[in-house]
């Protein structure tokens, strides 16, 4: 599949082929919800935390008496039926992580960057780097999205300087090409792909094909 190739300032510098494995699969819904449901899950800090009668503060003394007041037999307040109580069967710390296999995410990649060619959101970039001052890097990914929706920009590398210079632009995300984010992927309406992250993903996705968690 050929692309074309831009130059910083959104002029057209040539063409790249596509590898078709990669950019034109057939696009899979299930990968996709897993691979972004997989990622929500390890994000989760899991310090939600209530206290079960034994830990509330309160005295063991009992409130009144047994017999007598025609009231149901009490023990103390710490019940979870009574106010500032314990809590029943609350949310405890957990870990909410889990894995799935590589091959599913590898395929929820493959999927998204295949659906955002179809829905012509992908542009390939050549190859750049900036001085890590904001104004270049808002300057590049503004002649490409006028509007300032979600963009992502996937390095051939891991640029110090272009991480730098667009940590302070709310609406752009920067992604390795071996470090693909299938959340961010989905939600973007412009992905930038670097000229030489190209050939480095056929690279990495033939290097781990096969594997598994």
């Amino acid at each position: 599949m050929q692309a074309k190739v831009f130059a910083k300032d959104g002029n057209v510098k040539g063409s790249i082929e596509l590898d078709d494995s990669i950019f034109n699969v057939e696009v899979s819904d299930g990968a996709i919800y897993y691979a972004i449901n997989n990622e929500l899950a390890n994000r989760r800090v899991g310090t939600a935390c209530t206290k079960t009668r034994a830990e509330v503060n309160y005295s063991n003394v009992k409130p009144f008496k047994q017999k007598g007041t025609g009231n149901a037999r009490r023990g103390d307040n710490k019940s979870p039926i009574m106010v500032g109580g314990g809590t029943i069967f609350g949310p405890r710390p957990r870990d909410y992580s889990f894995s799935i296999p590589k091959k599913m995410k590898r395929t929820a990649i493959k999927s998204l960057l295949s659906l955002s060619v179809k829905e012509d959101r992908l542009v390939v970039l050549e190859d750049f780097t900036v001085s890590g001052k904001t104004k270049e890097m808002e300057a590049i990914v503004k002649a490409f999205m006028k509007d300032e929706k979600r963009t992502v920009v996937i390095l051939k590398d891991d640029d110090v300087l272009i991480r730098r210079a667009a940590h302070n632009i709310p609406y752009v995300r920067v992604l390795s090409y071996d470090k693909l984010s299938a959340k961010e992927l989905l939600y973007a309406r412009k992905v930038l792909l670097m000229e030489g992250a190209v050939s480095n993903l056929k690279s990495f996705f033939e290097k781990n094909e096969g594997e598994a968690v």
